[in-house]
Order: structure tokens, then sequence, then C-alpha cells
């Protein structure tokens, strides 16, 4: 079964100094020995961290139309930093993979089923 470990953190905190920071490099350190090992496992099926929050762009969907708006959906204390795609035989597996994910002092790793790709992709 496949899963996306989705990373939630108030990058504000965890990363105080952005992508200059030592906090910053400490945490891609981990990452890549955590993907490493993922891809020795066999389980990765793909991954990408993401730049901050408040360079998200958002198209709204209302009975309305379409507007597009500067920033994230919605206003949160934690934003999606990146996501990991893995496949494994359970929910236990991803939670197991999900326990051992680097992640900043607060923050959350939301696991999510993902459906099968629609025909023809």
């Amino acid at each position: 079964m496949q899963y996306a470990l989705l990373i939630h953190e108030n990058e504000t905190e965890a990363y105080p100094d952005g992508e200059a920071g030592q906090a910053w490099q400490n945490i891609l350190i981990a990452h890549g020995a955590f993907g490493g090992e993922m891809a020795q496992a066999g389980v990765m099926r793909g991954g990408a961290g993401l730049k901050s929050a408040s360079l998200a762009t958002t198209v709204r969907v209302t009975p309305e139309g379409r507007t597009v708006h500067d920033g994230p959906f919605a206003e949160t204390r934690e934003q999606l930093g990146g996501l990991y795609m893995i496949e494994v035989d359970d929910l236990d597996a991803a939670i197991a993979w999900a326990k051992k994910l680097p992640i900043a002092k607060n923050g959350s790793i939301e696991i999510r089923p993902l459906l099968p790709a629609p025909e023809g992709l």
C-alpha cells in the first residue's frame, strides 16, 4: 500500500534563520540519511521538501469562480513542509517509518493512504 508522510512544522520556530541557519542545515543532513535508509529498504517512492509557506500561491474555488491569492490556503500555526511517498505492507509499517522521520522540536507527521492512479497515467 502507498502512503504519504506529510511533514507539518511551524517553520518560523523550527528554522528561525531560514535556509541560512544551522538548524536548517542539520535537518537537511538528517533527511538525507533518512531518505537513504528508506531507499535502501526499498520503500521510497518519492518526496520533496517545500519552500516557505510565505512563497505559496493559492487558487480558491467558490461558486462564484476561481481567485488567486498570495500565501497558503489557511492561516495555521504549522505549515506543510514536505512529504515522502512510501510503499509498505500496511499502516503499522508506515507508522514505523513516520516515527523515524526527522522533524524539528515541534511538529507532526500525517500519514495518508494514496488513491490508486487513474487509468492511463
